[in-house]
């Protein structure tokens, strides 16, 4: 896919299509009418006859329009002109996407609306635009054995009118979109494969093809199941005895700052499937566990991204991966394990099996001393029930660390929201025979889980971002969404950018 910025007239630029926008009630703004004049009236005369109303959701392919130097007009609503904002043009963008998509179109120009500059910069507004792009255009990576349909022919967009002195911003902005979208790829076909073809050998290979993609600046290690025990990692031990299918350890370094630096780690969970091993779930939509390594998946891809972009960073990519199944060797509810860090946990639910993976692994990021940690985590039910399938959750024992990650998502549209994280979450965890067990009550579940995480996570300024509700969709629409990889994104390129300044 090529995304360019143009300045000059939109009617004037050639393609197979111009793409402009129109309100309700026949009301056109700056760029459609600017338009509408070059063509002598006609989108006015359109709109007159009522063959558009301009509302949401709206689409008009009109072919070979007089005047115009682009081989088609695609007319796109944009709701009411009062209420137009981020939301909706990001709606009519991707309303216009999708009819492009569903044409032979090669190359158009996108001349539509824009909302205010304090909503949308030129930055955002090219980055949001190529990430639009890059999400219509992906398909589901299945193994049908059918014959595939066609894919999209749209392989060139052009985004404007762009004043001169904002036209740098605006292609910087489509770069990081376009880099986003790639990686976006990844995390999601990850996710979608099934669970007997995305095991956590499968995920160490995907690791290595990173390495070796970005052989200069990305380094892997992968440790087997005699490296984890040599490591103590008894929580993640304590998983993965039920399965068949031997764990990994996967540790990425991207180094693009000096050495000196201190690096960000993150951190990801990795359950390639979760039937809740002993605690077995119920039946109804277990297949959608195969997502439990949406977390793993968003380190990985967040590791190509910084690698795609160059960025001047530090990152260590953490994934302990896993399957969690029952069986006559499987943990059980009661059983008490050590953990790397020395601790004892008592398992009173081997449901609750994502948070003993990642334990180890945010002991093991003690080893880099550094900046920040942040894990990702597909974590619990409990956070979708407090935040639906809208926002991720964040919980931090750091709130400037937290509000960066919720700030990052404002501006990505990857919204999440913090959660409080005090010390009084931590008491429903004590165990009369261990030090800690590994669940407490069903009140406030997603911060229980949080808490006990925070018990490893000592001298460390870190972050944990339930993101069970974000990470895929499930029924008919079933898929991974790729989320939160935007997030990450902006996060990771503005701490690239503050250590620069």
């Amino acid at each position: 896919m090529r995304f360019e910025a143009f300045s000059r007239r939109a009617a004037v630029q050639r393609g197979d299509c111009l793409v402009i926008g129109a309100f309700e009630r026949g009301e056109l703004g700056a760029e459609a009418s600017a338009v509408d004049r070059s063509l002598r009236g006609r989108v006015r005369r359109v709109l007159a006859r009522g063959d558009f109303s301009g509302r949401s959701g709206e689409t008009l392919l009109l072919p070979e329009v007089p005047g115009l130097a682009a081989g088609r007009l695609l007319l796109v609503g944009l709701g009411t002109k009062a209420q137009f904002n981020r939301r909706s043009w990001r709606r009519a963008m991707q309303n216009a996407i999708a009819a492009l998509i569903r044409t032979r179109i090669a190359s158009a120009a996108i001349a539509l609306e824009r909302p205010p500059a304090a909503e949308l910069d030129n930055y955002y507004f090219g980055r949001c635009v190529a990430e639009i792009v890059g999400a219509s255009l992906y398909r589901v990576n299945d193994l049908k054995t059918e014959r595939r349909a066609r894919a999209p022919a749209l392989a060139r967009v052009v985004l404007g009118p762009v004043e001169s002195d904002a036209a740098a911003d605006v292609r910087r902005g489509l770069a990081a979109g376009a880099a986003v979208s790639e990686s976006a790829k990844l995390l999601r076909n990850l996710g979608n494969l099934p669970a007997n073809v995305c095991t956590p050998r499968y995920m160490a290979t995907q690791a290595r093809a990173l390495e070796r993609s970005y052989r200069r600046r990305v380094r892997v290690r992968v440790f087997d199941e005699a490296g984890i025990r040599r490591l103590k990692m008894g929580c993640l031990l304590a998983v993965t005895r039920g399965s068949a299918e031997p764990p990994r350890f996967i540790v990425l370094e991207y180094r693009g700052a000096r050495r000196s630096r201190a690096p960000l780690v993150l951190v990801g969970k990795g359950i390639t499937f979760d039937t809740g091993g002993i605690s077995l779930k119920d039946p109804p939509s277990m297949d959608e566990m195969k997502y439990d390594m949406c977390g793993a998946a968003t380190v990985l891809a967040a590791i190509d991204f910084a690698a795609r972009s160059e960025l001047r960073i530090n990152l260590i990519g953490l994934v302990p991966t896993c399957e969690n199944m029952p069986g006559g060797r499987a943990v059980k509810p009661g059983d008490i394990v050590t953990s790397a860090s020395g601790q004892t946990v008592e398992i009173l639910n081997t449901d609750a099996e994502g948070r003993l993976i990642l334990c180890d692994a945010l002991n093991y990021a003690h080893r880099y001393q550094p900046e920040a940690v942040v894990d990702f985590a597909t974590l619990t039910g409990a956070c979708i029930i407090a935040l639906g399938h809208v926002h991720s959750g964040v919980m931090a024992n750091d709130d400037a660390l937290a509000r960066e990650l919720v700030e990052a998502g404002v501006r990505a549209d990857d919204r999440a929201w913090q959660l409080p994280l005090t010390e009084d979450y931590g008491e429903g965890l004590r165990s009369n025979f261990a030090d800690m067990a590994n669940i407490a009550g069903r009140e406030g579940g997603a911060i229980t889980a949080a808490a006990f995480l925070g018990k490893f996570t000592k001298g460390l300024r870190w972050a944990h971002m339930d993101i069970a509700g974000s990470a895929w969709t499930g029924g008919a629409a079933k898929g991974a969404t790729g989320r939160p990889l935007s997030l990450v994104a902006d996060f990771l390129t503005r701490r690239a950018a503050a250590a620069r300044s």
